[in-house]
């Protein structure tokens, strides 16, 4: 064994595996709020909030204490299912509270990536058919399952053969909705396309697919796994449009900063995992009680404080600032989930370095090269929005 001492940095280079060829790099010590701080005390403004896990922010009191308090109790015990925990039971009481009396039944997970594996493996058992359409520029996670209904042929053709029987099609187009047939087992859609560069819905199209589900027996996915939890300015997303899903897929902000996925649907649908076979679906830390007790103390919090009220007004405000700057050809916003599209692929790969340099963190869309993403945590105050846009635009100027 080397005696040479290594730097955690240097830890990090040599033993984390990587996925891409430039990681950012920065050591971070500690977070608090909606900042970040590194090892010498520098200041970074958080704009991905963990790409949307951080809703409540960082370091909130009342779900550490929660955690704290779960851990003095127990933490694991048994498989999902078996024994009877309270964070799990006090958390989905909450939770199906808030939703349509049809979406009454929790079935818990450890990622959205096992959510999504999970409200696909329940379409197929429901309806005995083995097709599935998903749409282009749409992702759902990275395990085979998901992958296979991921809306990129870049990120899955070299991990083919992936599932069988699954189909694309257009967002928003009234046209493809012809291409949804007593064949299909479900259809998964972001309610608002995350990672397509927040792509909304237009024209009433979500009623028109949800219409088009019922006509041929087909179940309907709602993937809420980035817009759950108050980024849109509702709850959930598609409660700002009238639409209720089959099936819910949620994780990120659902566990408060701790790992918790979760399938949301009629108690009756989901009693298809019981039989034929039982035990359709398993999972050992699947509604660990710390991170339910997390996502209890979170949900609590967002509504009981006025942050998911207050998300189309602090949105407003980074749309009007940005909106006229020359470099920046169109916002597309859905509450603080903005995407700032910029004149020109090469700028939005130039400018996150610059936003690091003025200590803001930002990101870019898998599928919308030419924007990067401004997803704060919604507790973000308008002094500290001010705070944010003083150092966007400083990093944007370097660039005209």
């Amino acid at each position: 064994m080397s005696t040479v001492p290594y730097t955690i940095r240097e830890l990090f280079f040599k033993h984390i595996a990587q996925t891409s060829p430039s990681p950012l790099g920065i050591e971070i010590q500690r977070a608090e709020g909606v900042f970040l701080f590194t090892g010498d005390n520098k200041k970074i403004i958080d704009l991905v909030s963990g790409v949307c896990v951080s809703n409540i922010g960082h370091g909130n009191r009342e779900v550490i204490d929660s955690v704290v308090n779960q851990i003095k109790n127990h933490m694991h015990l048994m498989v999902y299912g078996e024994v009877i925990q309270a964070p799990q039971v006090e958390h989905a009481a909450l939770l199906t509270a808030q939703l349509d009396s049809s979406l009454n039944s929790v079935y818990y997970v450890n990622s959205g990536s096992e959510a999504v594996e999970v409200a696909l493996k329940l379409a197929k058992r429901h309806t005995n058919r083995g097709e599935m359409i998903s749409f282009y520029g749409s992702y759902h996670g990275s395990t085979h399952g998901a992958l296979s209904v991921m809306g990129s042929e870049e990120y899955k053709s070299s991990f083919r053969p992936l599932l069988p029987q699954v189909r694309h099609i257009r967002f928003n187009s009234f046209e493809d909705l012809s291409l949804i047939t007593d064949r299909c087992a479900c259809v998964i859609a972001e309610p608002v396309m995350a990672e397509a560069g927040v792509i909304s819905p237009q024209n009433n199209y979500l009623k028109s697919l949800r219409e088009r589900c019922n006509q041929t027996g087909t179940l309907l996915i709602f993937d809420e796994i980035q817009t759950g939890f108050g980024r849109t300015g509702e709850l959930f997303s598609h409660q700002k449009y009238g639409v209720v899903p089959d099936i819910m897929t949620l994780a990120k902000a659902l566990g408060g900063g701790m790992p918790l996925g979760a399938v949301v649907a009629s108690s009756s649908l989901m009693s298809d995992f019981i039989s034929n076979p039982v035990l359709g679906h398993i999972t050992t830390f699947g509604g660990h009680p710390v991170c339910c007790a997390a996502a209890l103390a979170s949900l609590k919090l967002l509504l009981k404080e006025n942050w998911v009220a207050m998300v189309n007004e602090k949105s407003a405000i980074f749309v009007d600032r940005l909106k006229d700057h020359p470099l920046v050809k169109e916002i597309r916003a859905e509450g603080l989930l903005i995407a700032v599209d910029l004149i020109g692929e090469d700028y939005a790969k130039r400018v996150l370095p610059l936003l690091i340099e003025e200590g803001v963190l930002s990101d870019w869309f898998l599928f919308s090269p030419s924007a990067f993403r401004i997803a704060p945590p919604l507790i973000i105050t308008t002094e500290e929005i001010e705070y944010a846009l003083e150092r966007i635009l400083k990093a944007l100027n370097k660039l005209t």
